[in-house]
């Protein structure tokens, strides 16, 4: 990145990271620059500098751009938008001294933002994320410090391992397909906040039963059985196709819990 042409495109657009007091106060800033609509193409530009966009493509991104009618980038490109507001409010942090400069893994570190996007939870142990990430969350989205999580995971895991062997050797779903302990318990919290339905499947009679329709398990079996076919045969649409199966293989034991059941007979080619 040539920061001697980022500073200078801040100066255009009236940013001045300096000035900046706090990380809140960072976000605002590079909020304000990717959103607002002045100076479309010096922002544009700033964008396609901080994305690292070879040269040889601002012509044809600029092109379709303006056939759009030169969209602010968080309604045209919401996750490129996405990252650039990181990498603004990264490089105003820094310009603030608000994040140190003297670490050269808080570089890699706020990268990992980037997959806010696509999370309900973000799970993080390091300070760095602990700082910045609030800043970036949804209203639907939460922030978890690593060692919170951990020690949650371990009250769950100590629950679990008190059942009686014959519960255990029944494989884990059959016994912790859901958090245990009451609404005070971080995981319970999670889950009704992030899954809210998880409490009804629960309440259905017929949640262990097995399949009654045997032809259907046939079928089932019938797909994972088939030769798969070579790339040059495939004549239908793989993005329509009346049914797909994906086979994985899981381990019946992994560390101390069965993931599958003690007594269930696997095939010595599995």
């Amino acid at each position: 990145m040539d920061l001697d042409e980022v500073a200078q495109q801040f100066r255009v657009l009236g940013i001045d990271g300096k000035k900046c007091r706090s990380l809140a106060e960072a976000k605002a800033l590079a909020d304000r620059l990717v959103k607002e609509r002045d100076k479309p193409f010096d922002r544009m530009k700033l964008a396609l500098v901080f994305l690292n966009t070879p040269r040889e493509m601002y012509t044809p991104v600029l092109r379709r751009w303006s056939v759009a009618g030169y969209p602010p980038l968080c309604g045209y490109a919401p996750y490129a938008a996405h990252v650039f507001t990181v990498e603004v409010f990264f490089q105003i942090a820094l310009a603030a001294n608000l994040i140190s400069t003297e670490r050269p893994s808080n570089r890699v570190d706020v990268a990992y933002l980037f997959y806010l996007p696509f999370c309900h939870v973000f799970v993080s142990s390091d300070r760095l994320h602990q700082r910045c990430a609030p800043a970036f969350l949804r209203e639907d989205q939460d922030f978890l410090w690593g060692p919170d999580i951990k020690s949650e995971l371990q009250r769950m895991n100590g629950h679990f391992d008190d059942l009686p062997d014959e519960t255990k050797e029944k494989g884990i779903m059959a016994f912790a397909h859901c958090p245990p302990g009451d609404d005070g318990c971080l995981m319970v919290r999670l889950w009704d906040r992030h899954l809210p339905g998880w409490r009804v499947s629960l309440r259905r009679d017929d949640i262990n039963e097995p399949v009654e329709d045997r032809n259907f398990a046939e079928q089932i079996g019938q797909f994972a059985d088939a030769t798969p076919l070579e790339p040059d045969q495939v004549d239908f649409d793989p993005h329509d196709t009346d049914s797909l199966t994906i086979q994985r293989f899981v381990a019946k034991r992994k560390g101390s819990w069965w993931q599958l059941p003690k007594a269930l007979e696997v095939p010595d080619d599995k």
